[in-house]
């Protein structure tokens, strides 16, 4: 079977997201002071073929934990559907 993946990778929250607070500070400055609480991350998309939904979360978890995201300064999730 064949599953997408939608991942989103972003800073954990404890932590100063610095490119978050210059687009919030930009979006200030250009009319919006109503925008807060930006934060900056990145949404990955990938195909997998996984025997069950099961095995697919697995494989997405793994590769989120040990290439797509930094454990220590960065959270993930994801939703998987099948294709």
């Amino acid at each position: 079977m064949k599953f997408l993946a939608e991942i989103n990778v972003m800073p954990l929250k404890a932590l100063l997201d610095p490119q978050g607070k210059a687009v919030n500070a930009t979006l200030r400055g250009n009319g919006y002071p109503n925008i807060e609480g930006v934060r900056i991350g990145k949404h990955i998309n990938l195909e997998i073929e996984a025997d069950s939904y099961d095995a697919a979360s697995v494989q997405v978890t793994e590769v989120c934990s040990r290439m797509l995201s930094n454990p220590v300064m960065e959270g993930f999730d994801f939703k998987l559907t099948q294709l």
